[in-house]
């Protein structure tokens, strides 16, 4: 298969019983790394020389996972969007499909967009019968500390997925200055963070059940720092998080996520967050 030098793609089947990173490739300004290419799980994350996006930025990546392979993919670290006055496009695109058996944990540190900056992110998932998915979108108010809360001029984000030839989810947010102010009591408000988790597919349904009867029994604190809510979709859920400080979204994401652990045969987190 040739390499498109505008893409980076990564594939993992099962080679001798085991899961393998069978082709990673990648090129500037994207790095796509895999410090774990075969076992019971292939790791791969996604960085880039600086950091993140500069204005012109536009990145893919093409994901494969065969039967019954099992892969997680993250970054290296938060992925910051830098100041783009000129409004150049500037975005990523993933494309991810999954087969019979398989499983995807995708989960990134999240956006920090910094004030004056664009991002589009557009990511499609295609799950074949029996493969499952675990996906986290999240992103924060930006440079807090510098006096940049939620002064990006826009972020788009938009996540689909499918199963077979059936659309399970479309799932869509934008936040752009020219709807008025980001940070307006009337829109994020006090919350410097949120957090999208879908959990999909016949290997994660169990856990999705298990925890959106947990936010369902969480009770209803006025003024809380950390609002979740949950909604069912088939053979999974739909979690949604808001809080006051990233490190305490962070928190709960990892939580909510122990699960994951069993499935990959090691804690992913335990030497990052």
């Amino acid at each position: 298969m040739s390499f498109d030098p505008t893409k980076a793609r990564l594939e993992v089947d099962v080679v001798a019983g085991r899961s393998a990173a069978t082709a990673a490739c990648a090129s500037n300004p994207m790095k796509l790394l895999v410090p774990r290419p075969r076992g019971e799980s292939v790791w791969a994350c996604l960085g880039s020389l600086g950091g993140g996006f500069v204005a012109g930025d536009e990145t893919s990546i093409d994901v494969r996972l065969g039967t019954c392979a099992r892969c997680f993919l993250t970054t290296q670290a938060s992925t910051k969007i830098y100041r783009n006055p000129r409004f150049r496009p500037c975005g990523h695109t993933l494309r991810a499909r999954l087969g019979e058996g398989s499983l995807l944990v995708l989960a990134p540190d999240p956006i920090q967009s910094f004030a004056s900056s664009t991002y589009d992110q557009l990511q499609e998932f295609y799950l074949q019968p029996g493969a499952s998915l675990v996906l986290l979108d999240w992103f924060c108010s930006g440079r807090a500390a510098r006096s940049e809360r939620w002064s990006f001029t826009r972020l788009r984000s938009r996540n689909e997925l499918f199963v077979g030839q059936e659309r399970l989810l479309l799932d869509s947010l934008l936040l752009d200055q020219a709807h008025g102010p980001i940070g307006a009591p009337n829109r994020m408000g006090r919350f410097n963070c949120l957090a999208l988790l879908v959990l999909a597919g016949p290997m994660v349904a169990e856990a999705a059940g298990r925890l959106q009867a947990e936010v369902e029994s969480l009770p209803v604190t006025r003024r809380s720092q950390l609002i979740v809510s949950a909604s069912p979709i088939r053979d999974g859920a739909v979690l949604r998080i808001a809080g006051e400080h990233g490190e305490e979204v962070g928190r709960e994401v990892r939580r909510r996520l122990a699960f994951v652990r069993e499935l990959l045969g090691d804690d992913p987190w335990a030497r990052k967050w």
